[in-house]
Order: C-alpha cells, then sequence, then structure tokens
C-alpha cells in the first residue's frame, strides 16, 4: 500500500523577481564597524523577506559623509590596513589614521567588504556600494531613500 506524501519545494526568487532599491546612509557621527554591519545587510539583502542566501537580492547603498566616521579605543592610532603588491616581499601596511586622512571613503569600503562573501557573489555585491567622503553624491536621479540608522555609540547594553 502507497501512502502520497505531502512534496514541498523550496522557492528561489527569479531574476525578475527581484527589485532593488536604492538606499542613502549617512555616516555623520556613526562608529565605524556597527555602520559597516548595517550595510552589509542591505547589500545582501537580509533585511528583505525574500532574501536567498546565493542569490543577489540586496539594494544599492550610498554612503555620505564618510569622513565623519568614527572608531572607538586606541584603533586610529594602532589599526594598520595591509595590502600586497603581488611581488615576492611586497606587503604594505598603512595605519588607520594616515588612510583616513588620505581616503577617507576607502577605510569604510574595507569595512563592508570584510562582511560580505568571500566568492563571486561578494565581489558583485561590493560594486553596488558608493562611498563619497563628503556630503554630495552624483545619484540624485536614482531617487535614494534615507536608511536612518540608530547611533548606538553612548547606549545601554542590556537595558
Amino acid at each position: 500500500m502507497t501512502t502520497k506524501a505531502n512534496t514541498y519545494h523550496t522557492w528561489s526568487p527569479k531574476a525578475a523577481e527581484i527589485d532593488r532599491a536604492w538606499q542613502i546612509v549617512d555616516a555623520d557621527g556613526q562608529i565605524l564597524g556597527r555602520l559597516a554591519t548595517q550595510i552589509a545587510m542591505l547589500l545582501r539583502g537580509k533585511h528583505k523577506p525574500k532574501f536567498t542566501p546565493h542569490v543577489d537580492n540586496g539594494d544599492f547603498v550610498v554612503v555620505v559623509n564618510a569622513e565623519k566616521v568614527q572608531v572607538t579605543g586606541n584603533k586610529p592610532s594602532q589599526k594598520i590596513y595591509y595590502h600586497h603588491t603581488g611581488y615576492p616581499g611586497g606587503i604594505k601596511g598603512e595605519p588607520y589614521r594616515l588612510l583616513f586622512k588620505r581616503r577617507p571613503d576607502r577605510v569604510l569600503k574595507i569595512a563592508v567588504k570584510g562582511m560580505l562573501p568571500k566568492n563571486r557573489l561578494g565581489r558583485k555585491l561590493i560594486k553596488k556600494l558608493y562611498v563619497y567622503a563628503g556630503p554630495r553624491h552624483p545619484h540624485a536621479a536614482q531617487q535614494p531613500q534615507p536608511f536612518v540608522i540608530k547611533n548606538i555609540k553612548n547606549a545601554k547594553y542590556g537595558s
């Protein structure tokens, strides 16, 4: 005797079903790591009910005022960003304070990139991030919606 079992199919969003919005984030007074986690969430699409881990269904993110982002503790004097030139012995390091003075947008982009997947999906997602040091950006035609990130610098944990 055979019984008819219920069968369920896993739903996965198609390319035509994905709706991408443009979000604008103001980094003024935000803490670098906490801001980067929120931006990575928007890029991946984890804030949407249709989130699928292997599909790019996130939003485009425009970050302004990257020059006003903050770090805590002794990071301005102790944090070092490393990169390799591709030549033998070609590892280079640059302290946070010098990189932030030279390219404040790159500091935020490196922090967000470290929170994305380390594969071709992550490389595709980071291209949807636009970071600008000042308050101006050239994406007015896309009509980005403001995404409010709470500043929890002085928030009490556990309360």
